[in-house]
């Protein structure tokens, strides 16, 4: 039996380790210890949050670092105060939760902007450099009172929500409070973007004195690193911005620009209705178009030009008392980022044709990166150390090499702490979701089988398909009349308000015979939510959700190829529909007393090839 190392038992908070807990808490402190970056992989029900804290902070206290957790959700950032809090009971540690300004701002005018947080950041910056921010003023006014709220907060774990309230209280800006006092706590948990976004991070250092060099880097859910990664590379130019710059310029006289943006938009369309709906294209032929509507052969001056007069256009509103945002500056600073990466082969430029929430067709331009590393490397190798951790890694050598972690980093898969009996993990040969395959016959058959499983289920029921395609043909196919529980489905462009409405009504039948839940593998049913107990007795894969092969998706498959010889389709196009499967799968089982049944629908989970991207605990 492995037994906690004598300075992590002076941290970790319970008197019952759960099974394996140990040895997760072990392997991150020796590596840590030898500062060494560990890759580690851990079922659901270990108590990770717990284990990587306890196992950190006495390095990190002993050695004068700084923990920085970053996970996905706000829920997750709660979580590690809350095992901060149980910590501090027998060790004095201090640590807050981060959100972004559009969640911590008092001032009405942000706040009612709170979905766009590039627009919130500069609109924040602003109203505080033209002193129209009375939360901000307030700090200097009573810096005596301020003072005294950042001593409280170094006294004991704070979530970001109890500085919030405070501060309405005191009338002081939550935000700013927050950024004076990360420097000073042992812990921040935060979003992925305060350190791995180079322009958030720019701004986020600046409050933490002691610099990345001095970071113990913790990484929840890593899995989702990669794609995020990826999302903070690229960027995206609608339509919409370029009609909005349009209107924009006439209202402040700019006809010179709002003519080329009308021109420009309209040369988009025409390229766009020629085309697939999604297709990539040469940087340069978007140059030549600014070069023809804008009638100049400096590409990059006239941007400038455009990005200067955005400025204008901010500072003029504020003065007005609205909200400082540009579409002018917005649509400058896309095309001078595809300037940018122009000639980067790690990047490729699309043309888009999409639905909009409202049904109708539109058109963007995409500046699409490829390569993960470009962002995780310049963070991995200036961090103190890193500690990777989730329960969808494997395998860890691919996620190594795609994120370009250190050659000699520490890798380790953990055995799940529940019993073996508590999973029932099947798979249903004779059915498929495959393209070619896809007729009304093998619906039908696969929605008898998902009555099956709902027939045979106590309590509640998810079933998650490949893609919204194929939930819709379930749906077709009649699963309505086939089960014989109350069903709640996902749909298209559904509000995060609609979906959490959806969620919680199908959670209230876990105790009344159960219900039946039609997601989506990767949406946002099957992942960020947990269903323990008689939330989800039932699990069901429907289809291995492998990506629609479109241009983009090719690039990225022949990116990796270029990269990583021999293993291109593997790491672009296999590994990711797999993490979704896999991270589907874990639904149901999120505590050590769950017990859950996972039904696979579709023959090709069988196949050693898909098998071995599996968790071990599932194939076990």
């Amino acid at each position: 039996m492995v037994k906690l190392p004598p300075k992590v038992r002076e941290y970790f908070p319970y008197v019952k380790v759960r099974p394996f807990q140990d040895k997760f808490i072990k392997t991150i402190h020796e590596a840590v210890d030898n500062r060494t970056n560990v890759l580690i992989e851990g079922s659901n029900g270990l108590g990770k949050t717990v284990a990587a804290l306890s196992a950190c902070l006495p390095i990190a206290l002993e050695r004068n670092l700084q923990i920085l957790y970053v996970a996905k959700t706000h829920r997750q950032h709660d979580r590690v105060i809350e095992e901060l809090m149980e910590i501090a009971k027998k060790q004095i540690v201090s640590g807050l939760s981060v959100r972004g300004r559009s969640e911590m701002c008092l001032h009405p005018m942000v706040a009612r902007r709170a979905s766009d947080a590039r627009a919130v950041m500069e609109a924040c910056e602003m109203l505080k450099s033209e002193e129209r921010c009375p939360y901000y003023s307030r700090i200097e006014r009573d810096f005596e009172r301020y003072g005294e709220l950042q001593q409280q907060i170094m006294l004991r774990p704070y979530k970001a929500s109890e500085i919030h309230k405070i501060c309405r209280v005191e009338r002081f800006c939550p935000y700013e409070l927050v950024k004076a006092s990360i420097s000073e706590v042992n812990v921040v948990a935060l979003s992925y973007l305060y350190v791995f976004d180079p322009k958030i991070r720019a701004f986020f250092m600046k409050n933490l004195e002691k610099g990345l060099g001095k970071v113990l880097l913790i990484v929840d859910e890593a899995h989702n690193l990669p794609d995020t990664a990826v999302e903070i590379a690229s960027d995206s130019l609608s339509a919409f911005t370029l009609r909005q710059a349009e209107n924009e310029a006439k209202r402040f006289e700019y006809e010179d620009i709002a003519e080329f943006c009308k021109a420009f938009r309209t040369s988009l369309e025409n390229i766009s209705g020629k085309s697939r709906k999604e297709s990539l294209i040469q940087p340069q032929l978007i140059f030549e178009i600014i070069e023809r509507e804008a009638e100049t052969a400096d590409v990059s001056a006239f941007l400038e030009e455009l990005h200067e007069v955005g400025m204008i256009v901010k500072r003029t509103l504020l003065n007005e008392g609205r909200f400082p945002r540009s579409y002018i500056r917005r649509t400058a600073e896309f095309l001078l980022r595809w300037m940018e990466t122009a000639e980067d082969p790690s990047f490729v430029h699309a043309l888009t044709r999409y639905t909009t929430k409202t049904g109708t067709s539109a058109v963007k331009l995409e500046i699409v990166a490829l390569d993960p590393a470009k962002i995780t490397v310049p963070v991995f190798s200036r961090v103190y150390c890193s500690v990777i951790m989730s329960g969808t890694l494997q395998p860890l050598e691919a996620y190594a090499k795609i994120t370009q972690l250190d050659e000699d980093s520490v890798k380790k898969v953990v055995p799940p702490p529940f019993p073996e009996e508590n999973v029932l993990a099947l798979v249903c040969r004779g059915v498929t979701t495959a393209m070619t395959r896809r007729t009304e016959e093998m619906y039908r058959k696969i929605v008898k089988r998902i009555a099956e499983v709902t027939c045979c289920t106590p309590a509640n029921v998810g079933v998650f398909a490949a893609s919204y395609e194929v939930l819709e043909a379930l749906l077709k196919a009649g699963i309505r009349d086939f089960v014989d529980k109350p069903l709640f489905y996902e749909r298209r462009k559904m509000r995060s308000r609609e979906n959490a409405r959806l969620i919680s009504e199908f959670k209230s039948y876990a105790k009344r015979g159960g219900a039946v839940l039609l997601g989506v593998q990767g949406g946002r049913s099957s992942e960020g939510v947990d269903y323990p107990g008689g939330e989800m007795n039932s699990v069901v894969i429907v289809g291995v959700p492998y990506a629609e092969p479109t241009p983009k998706v090719k690039a990225q498959i022949e990116y990796f190829e270029k990269c990583f010889p021999g293993y291109g389709r593997e790491y672009g196009y296999v590994l990711p529909a797999m993490k979704k499967a896999a991270q589907t799968a874990g639904r149901p089982i999120r505590r050590l007393t769950d017990k859950g049944a996972i039904i696979f629908l579709d023959y090709r989970f069988s196949t050693l090839y898909c098998q071995r991207f599996l968790p071990s605990w599932i194939r076990r």
